[in-house]
């Protein structure tokens, strides 16, 4: 095992650092495209589950913008990011090291929590919390679907 081969799981470690249900939903929309992932992942491909976390991403996006949002630091948002990135870290590690793609992912996104979180109040300064965060936005969903992207596969094909 390389770190190469663990590096989507840290890609989408970081990406849980700003946005907790972005990989998840990720994955859940890589199923709906019937794209496989490297590692085995049981719980997004239960339709209750694959559809909640489309739902809690969307959900989220809007939720940030909310003048009563808590910091991404609290401790019900880092337990959010250290579920989501375990789940996501393991599903797009390789086959059989999904629990060392769990631990990479995590070992990513809690500290990073902290970076992004500075970065984000630096931006709400400047640019006030709905353009910060329509920007972050942006940026950590087009970076989950380029790392899943890269790391999924058709199932036929």
């Amino acid at each position: 095992m390389t770190i190469r081969s663990l590096l989507s799981s840290a890609l989408i470690g970081a990406v849980a650092s700003a946005r907790s249900m972005t990989p998840m939903a990720t994955i859940a929309t890589a199923r709906l495209a019937d794209r496989s992932t490297p590692g085995e992942l049981v719980l997004l491909d239960r339709p209750l589950f694959k559809y909640g976390a489309l739902a809690m991403g969307v959900g989220e996006l809007f939720g940030d913008k909310m003048k009563t949002a808590p910091d991404r630091t609290v401790f019900l948002g880092l337990l959010a990011r250290v579920a989501s990135a375990g789940i996501a870290g393991a599903a797009l590690a390789p086959e059989g090291k999904e629990k060392a793609g769990a631990a990479i992912a995590v070992a990513t996104a809690v500290p990073l929590a902290y970076l992004t979180l500075a970065g984000r109040k630096q931006a709400m300064a400047r640019i006030g919390q709905t353009r910060s965060g329509l920007i972050e936005d942006a940026l950590i969903v087009a970076a989950g679907a380029a790392v899943v992207a890269l790391a999924t596969r058709p199932k036929h094909g």
